[in-house]
């Protein structure tokens, strides 16, 4: 911003103009101003800010000049000087491969907020960040680049493609990383974890092998989502449902002893499962199919392969026939239904997706190449009875797209329950807070219905599982678990001798097993000995999105109770998704709205917003702002609309600046600057000496920051946002600084441009303060560009609460509004030219007379009234039957001679002609809405709109009518 070689002529057009009023101040001149304001530029500490002084708007490209300089100054790490409970946020861990979308937008900006306002209150804050190394995603993406080179990944030894991974991770890693600095993000970056870093590997596998010792980890064959592509097994996370079009099979199966033509049809939409079938199920009440329970079933295609029939429960009766197969080795549901009844479990797939030998003649066909096949093998065997369309809800890997296939496969368990226990005790005793409130529920339901959790995957890449098997031994019979293949190996040659050979399981752990300690491990767990975990565990909130409230909030919940004994955290702050908003661009009206507002953001749907692009063009204060605008747990529609609303409060505030700064004494009049901040508002007696207008927006501040700081304590921060924003553009930048001009440049009186200076000045600096979390760039530049500044506002303590108020202020301020506004309704409905002075006469009782004149010229100059001719009395003027009458309270009117705003004769004609057209407008309305036709046959919506034209129109003529009777009125008298 330096702007050596600048001439004061050069800087001076770029000052507002409003400073060029006729009525200036005469002690101040533009090109002394000029000297002033460059001079300060000049003599800036750091080139990186850019006064308000010198720019038209704020510069997004100077946010990451202004992020560096803080990460510079350490203001990112935890301050222990002032005291206070550590204020901790464990970051959600992105995704190494990860690329900025607006859900990592949406926590950066809450997480962000969160910190920066504890940090401001005083308490030393870590918001820990780092990253998840991703296990499947991080593989596809170093599958797909070496197949690139021609590369596959069994082509390389386990340790050569690790080795390529780390490599991709070194070059690529830190691309989320720098992208999350974008959005602001204060985190302790000296601090920042990985999931695969060595000290958080340790934890893994202390955590693993604790588990084991307990009895809480065992292996065994479990129905799991099983991709097929992939070659693992995957967490539900992982899988994404889409309705797809498919069919609805319908098949004979023969009833065991019966005619040829006693059988039973059951719906399927997976026929190829039906070598799996291991019974024949029915609803116990549905007395269709009574007689056939307890008897066999042949199943088809299987050479007289018997299955019971059985009764239960679960069994739809309105769905297909109302008659079910049961194939647990392919399905969740049946496998449950089997698991209960004690039925035996077939597995019919390879792990490639191909069918195993139990299909018999089907044997090495894909799944779905087996499906039509099958189908047409039933239709010439006399077993197939339709075929009909159907709604698929089919499940997709998240990475690879591919079909998953529910498969029974060998994989390592935690056991769930007595962990579940100890997590909803937490939330039961008060330990743990989720938030919002409902979502306990949620949280409280799952956990009492938890699953044992499947942790293991068929991946290289991740935390390697810590068993070792000996060479020559059954898996299931003899393994060992160790810390270490050298702790291994010991134990081994205790058990085993010396020669015995050992090999470890080539599985990794879930991502989240890693993940479900972040908390603590992050901190130096297991090492107890930790200043870090000594000093910041628990946390204090943990904030995600309410859709990992299982996978991950949970699970921290349940490991951090096992492990450390207590919660991880307090709290947990749950936000909801980001979802589109009408893309008035594109599309209008009716029809849009139902189709394109409110879903959620995907690639597929093409109505992702790139929160990169987004900074671009609106600035990251803009979207943090909009993003903050929402309510704990409830999705938000992103809209340009609110960015471009948010970007123009952005300059708002700028300009805002600009008027404080160019409107401030000289800097190098120090008794001027010392008498302006010892004025600080903040007792009774500071309070009391204070002019209306003043009173007014000081209470209101002191009230505001009551409650935003209310609202930042329950975490209520679309509340804060909003009321920040009413205050900023609704009271102080469109009332107190208008208002402010009568004492800088109208009243002649220095000592009240000096009372105006200091409460523009506190006003202002406080609002700094309370919009600094949401909108920390912008802040942070003007908070540079204020003359007397002695540190970042990032550390700057938070306003104090429990400020005095004047409440009588609000209510005497309103009616000065309310008499304004009256006013300037009355300019606009008689098209009184902008800058034409009129008179007014107001009448009040004596006590209102008395602070309503005193500010006269504030009346006058936001009225655009004559200054000299406005007339304060108890009873209406002489020529009150010939002026607008203003009710603006009760006890306070207003009197406009109309002779002062228009020509009376000519307004005649005018609002004729126009009533005439109005009342030709509403007639035709009326026309369409009479007929029966088009009542009957329009779209309900349009005939609505018609009517709400109609009303319109009906109120406006009689307004019209009103006002013209009131004209011809005057004329006669």
């Amino acid at each position: 911003m330096a702007l050596a070689g600048t001439s004061s002529s050069a800087c001076l057009r770029r000052l507002n103009p409003l400073l060029f009023s006729a009525h200036r101040r005469p002690a101040w001149t533009p090109r002394r101003a000029a000297r002033r304001f460059c001079a300060a530029a000049v003599a800036s500490e750091r080139d990186v800010f850019t006064s308000p002084e010198v720019a038209k708007s704020f510069d997004f490209t100077n946010e990451e000049r202004i992020y560096k300089w803080w990460e510079s100054q350490g203001f990112f790490k935890p301050n222990f000087d002032r005291g206070g409970d550590p204020f901790v946020i464990p970051m959600p861990p992105p995704n190494v491969t990860g690329s900025l979308h607006m859900g990592h937008a949406m926590f950066v900006t809450l997480e962000d907020i969160m910190v920066r306002y504890f940090r401001m209150k005083g308490r030393p804050a870590l918001w820990l960040p780092g990253t998840d190394h991703a296990g499947i995603a991080t593989q596809l993406v170093v599958e797909k680049m070496l197949a690139a080179e021609g590369i596959k990944r069994t082509d390389l030894t386990r340790e050569e493609f690790t080795k390529r991974v780390w490599e991709w991770k070194e070059k690529y890693g830190s691309t989320i990383t720098n992208q999350i600095k974008r959005l602001g993000a204060s985190c302790d970056w000296s601090r920042e974890r990985f999931t695969l870093d060595d000290k958080l590997s340790r934890a893994v596998i202390e955590a693993f092998v604790r588990l084991h010792e307990k009895g809480l980890i065992y292996q065994g064959s479990y129905l799991v989502n099983w991709s097929p592509n992939l070659q693992t097994a995957v967490s539900d996370l992982e899988v994404e449902y889409s309705e797809e079009p498919g069919n609805l099979y319908f098949i004979k199966y023969r009833v065991a002893g019966g005619s040829r033509d006693d059988f039973m049809t059951i719906a399927t939409t997976r026929p190829e499962t039906l070598f799996g079938d291991v019974a024949i199920a029915v609803n116990p009440e549905d007395a269709r199919y009574a007689k056939y329970v307890g008897k066999l079933a042949i199943v088809p295609l299987t050479f007289g392969r018997h299955v019971p029939i059985i009764a239960d429960r679960y069994v739809d009766p309105e769905f297909g026939t109302g008659v079910l197969k049961i194939s647990p080795g392919h399905d969740h549901n049946d496998y449950h239904i089997a698991r209960k009844l004690g039925l035996p479990i077939l597995n019919v797939m390879n792990k490639d997706g191909t069918l195993n030998d139990v299909a018999g003649l089907y044997s090495g066909m894909d799944r779905f190449e087996a499906r039509e096949k099958l189908w047409s093998d039933l239709v010439e065997t006399n077993l197939a009875v339709k075929k009909e369309p159907y709604t698929l809800r089919v499940p997709r890997s998240q990475r690879g797209g591919e079909v998953i296939e529910p498969l029974i496969s060998k994989q390592w368990f935690v056991t769930m329950e007595p962990l579940a226990e100890k997590a909803l005790h937490a939330v039961e005793n008060g330990q743990l807070t989720i938030l919002p409130e409902r979502f306990e529920k949620i949280y409280n339901h799952w956990l009492t219905n938890i699953k044992d959790w499947c942790i293991s995957r068929q991946l290289w890449w991740g935390h390697r599982i810590p068993v070792w098997y000996i060479v020559g031994k059954k898996c299931e019979e003899d393994f060992i678990v160790a810390r270490s293949a050298e702790e291994a190996h010991a134990k081994a040659q205790e058990k085993y001798g010396k020669s015995v050979e050992i090999y470890q399981d080539p599985d990794v752990l879930d991502t989240w097993f890693s993940s479900a300690l972040w908390p603590f491990s992050t901190l130096g767990w297991p090492d107890l000995s930790s200043e870090d975990l000594k000093h910041f565990y628990p946390a204090t909130v943990l904030e995600t999105g309410h859709d990992i409230l299982f996978f991950w909030v949970a699970r921290m919940v349940m490991m951090g109770i096992e492990f450390t004994g207590t919660v991880p955290f307090s709290y947990v702050y749950l936000h909801g998704l980001i979802r589109d908003s009408e893309i008035s661009s594109l599309f209008h009206g009716l029809i849009s709205k139902l189709l394109f507002q409110g879903r959620k953001m995907s690639k597929t749907l093409g109505n992702v917003i790139d929160p990169l692009d987004t900074i671009k063009e609106y600035g990251t204060d803009a979207l943090r702002f909009t993003l903050s605008m929402g309510t704990a747990g409830q999705d938000l529609n992103l809209s340009t609309e609110r960015l471009t609303s948010n970007k123009a409060f952005t300059n708002k505030l700028w300009n805002a600046g600009k008027f404080l700064l160019q409107n401030l004494p000289d800097r190098s009049d120090a008794a001027a600057w010392d008498a302006m901040l010892a004025n600080k508002f903040d007792t009774e007696a500071s309070l009391q000496k204070l002019p209306l207008p003043e009173t007014w927006v000081v209470t209101g501040l002191h009230e505001l920051i009551d409650r935003v700081s209310t609202s930042y304590d329950k975490f209520f921060f679309g509340d804060a946002a909003r009321e920040i924003y009413d205050f900023f553009w609704g009271d102080f930048a469109d009332w107190y600084i208008e208002a402010s001009k009568t004492r800088l440049y109208h009243s002649g009186d220095d000592s009240a441009s000096s009372m105006a200076q200091s409460v523009l000045l506190y006003v202002f600096e406080n609002i700094l303060k309370l919009l600094h979390p949401f909108m920390p760039f912008v802040t942070e530049e003007l908070w540079q560009a204020l003359p007397y500044r002695r540190q970042a506002i990032i550390v700057t303590p938070w306003p104090a609460t429990g400020l005095p108020k004047n409440s009588l202020s609000i209510k005497r301020f309103q009616n000065l509004q309310s008499l304004i506004r009256g006013i300037r309704n009355a300019r606009a409905e008689y098209s009184v030219e902008p800058a034409k002075r009129i008179s007014a006469s107001v009448v009040a009782t004596t006590d209102v007379l008395e602070y309503i004149s005193k500010e006269n010229q504030v009346l006058a100059l936001l009225s655009k009234l004559d200054v000299q001719s406005v007339h304060y009395s108890e009873s209406p003027p002489g020529d009150a039957n010939q002026s607008v009458h203003i009710v603006a309270d009760e006890g306070l009117e207003a009197y406009l001679p109309l002779a002062d705003m228009v020509d009376v004769s000519e307004e005649i004609k005018r609002l004729s002609k126009r009533l005439s057209k109005m009342q030709s407008e509403y007639d035709s309305l009326l026309a369409r809405l009479n007929s029966g036709s088009f009542v009957e046959k329009a779209p309900e919506e349009i005939v609505r709109g018609v009517r709400e034209k109609a009303s319109e129109a009906e109120e406006k003529i009689s307004l019209t009518k009103n006002r013209l009777a009131f004209l011809q009125s005057t004329v006669s008298s």
